[in-house]
Formats: structure tokens, C-alpha cells, sequence
């Protein structure tokens, strides 16, 4: 494995994370773009089931975030050096690939949008043609070049300078919010809200927005312990990550949400592919301060996104620094930000890539929580998580179970998916959840007792 770098685990006494950090942390990371967008595509339920489809799928995904969270505190190491207790040091090579691929697709998610924002802007001020018209293609390649650029100098000092925008960004935020709710409801009634009626042939199933808004919050799930382990209380890993992730996303979600459903209703028209921030803020009429704060949210998500995925990227290569790591991440995914131009549809880009988020992390996400609290009774051997031949390096480095649960839980994902009455309810990612993580538990107690 290499020597591994003297901060694997970071003891207490040089944590500085305060419970505001930590909270502010949460709430900038789900109060951006992709949010926004999601609550926008949740629209297609009406707002009621929406309503209700948010609440309950993001709270059962944040108590993981917590227990996760947790893990990270009592540790003291990031998510990913966790998972090598559980799939073996070699092993956790699986969860980090896949952690690193999903955190970059994220950024590329938000930059896609911000990027949409930073076209509107050159379009209202210079007159640029917008993506999709004619030469629209010009203020697009600007908007991702520009952005990048500020994920780069977002992460630069790594995450003491996410904690510096995350402050900033939190206050910018909610003075946004306030007011586009302003717009929003001086312009129709919340009644008339409540009562719209989704188009029959694009209506969206209650099981598929559960798996949508479940892969949409479970996507963070994996950088829990990324930040809690710089935690100075448990209760700013747990109960206070979980309060900022779910105010987070329901504050945002429903203000995509109900701006979504109000276009529709002034206009008469709905198209859930119309539902980025950008398009709603311009049709709205919230001018260019929106489309500068719809910019900055990008940043606050992204630095969280990009360190994450930089983590992931450390815990594959030991020895490279993980400031290398995030400008080599940052790189990659702004080439990924091209993929929906390429596609032609946004929207089918990132309906894709949720599916990809719900087959491959729930799986993941159950093994090492169960193996924690249930397997290891909490009592992890942190120093053994570097020691190739110690504890946790099984079978050549790998945990054959962990492994195998992981490729039954992705494919058991797509067969749930075809049944009715999971499609009609609460979808396939939280079942496949239960099930992964009860079979892994179930065959790692057998072999604790054998061995025994």
C-alpha cells in the first residue's frame, strides 16, 4: 500500500470544525443549482406528492449521512480510508473509484448549470446568442472555462477555504431565496400551486422520484466522513449535519419546486426540461444579481463535490497530495461538463446519471455502515487501516463479500425497478439498501463464527 500520509486519521485535538461550520457546510452543499433543479423535475409529481416524496426520501438518506458521519468522528478518517475496514485496503480501491466518478460527475452537474447562468449573463449584458440558439455555443464554452476557474481558486487552500465560502455563500442564499419567493408569490397564489395538475404523458411515478431524490441525496452520504472527521463534537458529525443537509435540500428543492409549478401555471406550459435555475430566474425576472448568486451556489457545492472526490482519488494513490488531487479532479471534470452537449439533452444526461448514483452507492453505503455498527460493534483498529497483512487486508487486500454483495446489490437494483408496486410507492434504492446491507451481515457473521 506505501506509506501513508501522517494525517490518515486527524486526531481530536487538531480538529476546528464548529457545529456552524459544519452546518453552513451542509446547507451550502444542497442549497445550489442541482437542487434546484431537482425540485424542478419533481414537479411532475404536482406539489403535494412532491412535497411529501422530498421530505421522507431525504430524511431516511440523511441518517445515513449521520451514522456515516459518525464513523468519521470516531475515526477520525475520511469515508473512503472507512471503507477499507470493510471492503480491505485494497478493496476499498471499488468504493473510491466509484465515490471519485460520482463527486465528478456532480461538478459537472452544477458547473453544466452554472455555466448556463454565466451564458444568460453574457447574453443580457453583451447580447450573446443563448445555448440552444443559434451560436449559443460561444457563451456556453465561456461559462464552463469561467467556472472552472472559480472551482480551482475555491479549492486552493483545501477545506479551510471551503469553510470560508460555504459562510459567505449560506448568507447570499437565503437573501436570494426570500426574495425569489417574493417573486414567485406575487405572481400566483399558493393555492393555485397546490392545485396544478401535471400533463398525464409527463407525469413521474412516486417510485421514481423516490429513487431520483434518494440517489440525489445519498450522493453526499460519501463525503460525510470527509468532513466530520475535522469535527470538534459528535453532534456537529450527526444530528447537526443532518439538520443542514435536510434544510438544505427541502429549502432548496421546494423553491425549485413551487418556481417550477408557478411558470407553469402563468404560462400554461410545462417542460421539465426548462427547470434550471438559470431559465426560471430569467423567466422569473430576477436579473443578473440571481444569475451571480446561482454562480456563487455552484462554488459552495462544488468545493464539497471536489473535495470528496479528491479524497477518493488520495485513498487510491497514498502518496499523492491531496491539493494535486483536487486540481487534477477539477480538471476532469470540466471535461465531463461537455457530456450534455454532446447528448443534446441535459435532462436525459442526468437522468442517467442518478440512475448510476442509485444502482452503485446505496450497495456501498449499506456494507459500511452495517459493518461498522453491526459487524465491528463500533470498534475499528484505525491504525491497522494502513498495515498491508493487518486486520483488514483479507483475502490479498480485498473482502471477496463486501465485493461480491456490492455486484448482487447493483444488479438486484434494476430488478426491483421493474416492480409495480415498488414503482408505484417507494421505488428500488431503499429496499436494495436493506437487502444489501442484511445479506452482508448475514455472511460476515457466519465466517466471524466459523472462524471462531
Amino acid at each position: 500500500m506505501g506509506k501513508q500520509p501522517e494525517t490518515f486519521s486527524i486526531p481530536l485535538a487538531k480538529r476546528r470544525t464548529t457545529s456552524w461550520d459544519m452546518f453552513a457546510t451542509w446547507v451550502g452543499a444542497n442549497a445550489n443549482n442541482g437542487t434546484w433543479y431537482i425540485g424542478g423535475v419533481m414537479a411532475a409529481c404536482g406539489f403535494l406528492t412532491a412535497t411529501k416524496i422530498l421530505v421522507l426520501s431525504s430524511a431516511i438518506a440523511y441518517v445515513c449521512l449521520a451514522l456515516v458521519g459518525y464513523i468519521g468522528f470516531k475515526t477520525g478518517v475520511s469515508t473512503m480510508g472507512v471503507a477499507r475496514a470493510s471492503f480491505g485496503l485494497r478493496g476499498s480501491f471499488l468504493p473510491s473509484i466509484i465515490n471519485f466518478t460520482q463527486f465528478i460527475g456532480w461538478t459537472a452537474v452544477n458547473t453544466f448549470i452554472a455555466a448556463t447562468s454565466v451564458s444568460y449573463l453574457l447574453h443580457d449584458l453583451l447580447g450573446w446568442p443563448l445555448w440552444g440558439q443559434d451560436g449559443g455555443l460561444k457563451g456556453m464554452l465561456c461559462g464552463i472555462v469561467v467556472m472552472s476557474v472559480l472551482h480551482i481558486i475555491s479549492i486552493a487552500s483545501g477545506s479551510r477555504s471551503v469553510q470560508l465560502i460555504e459562510r459567505l455563500g449560506i448568507i447570499l442564499v437565503f437573501v436570494f431565496v426570500i426574495w425569489e419567493s417574493i417573486i414567485v408569490f406575487q405572481q400566483v397564489s399558493f393555492e393555485q400551486i397546490i392545485h396544478w395538475q401535471v400533463p398525464t404523458k409527463l407525469k413521474l411515478s412516486s417510485g421514481n422520484a423516490f429513487d431520483t431524490v434518494a440517489a440525489f441525496n445519498l450522493a453526499w452520504v460519501t463525503a460525510a466522513a470527509d468532513f466530520s472527521r475535522f469535527a470538534r463534537k459528535k453532534s456537529a458529525a450527526t444530528t447537526t449535519s443532518f439538520a443542514g443537509a435536510l434544510v438544505g435540500v427541502l429549502w432548496f428543492a421546494m423553491i425549485g419546486l413551487i418556481s417550477t409549478i408557478s411558470i407553469a401555471v402563468s404560462s400554461g406550459n410545462y417542460d421539465p426540461n426548462n427547470s434550471d435555475p438559470s431559465s426560471i430566474a430569467s423567466r422569473l425576472g430576477l436579473g443578473v444579481l440571481a444569475l451571480l448568486v446561482i454562480i456563487l451556489t455552484s462554488m459552495t457545492a462544488n468545493a464539497v463535490n471536489l473535495m470528496a472526490a479528491g479524497s477518493a482519488l488520495a485513498n487510491i494513490f497514498a502518496k499523492l497530495k491531496l491539493k494535486y488531487a483536487l486540481w487534477i479532479v477539477a480538471g476532469l471534470a470540466t471535461l465531463v461538463t461537455f457530456i450534455p452537449m454532446i447528448l443534446g439533452s441535459f435532462l436525459a444526461a442526468f437522468t442517467a446519471f442518478l440512475d448510476y448514483i442509485g444502482m452503485v452507492l446505496g450497495p456501498i453505503i449499506s456494507i459500511i455502515i452495517v459493518d461498522y455498527f453491526f459487524c465491528a460493534k463500533q470498534n475499528y483498529r484505525v491504525t491497522d487501516l494502513t498495515i498491508p497483512m493487518g486486520k483488514y487486508w483479507y483475502t490479498k487486500g480485498v473482502n471477496w463479500v463486501a465485493v461480491l454483495i456490492w455486484i448482487i446489490g447493483a444488479g438486484v437494483f434494476f430488478l426491483l425497478q421493474q416492480v409495480s408496486f415498488l414503482q408505484s410507492t417507494i421505488g428500488a434504492t431503499y429496499p436494495d439498501m436493506l437487502l444489501s446491507g442484511f445479506l452482508y451481515w448475514l455472511i460476515m457473521n457466519f465466517l466471524s463464527k466459523r472462524g471462531n
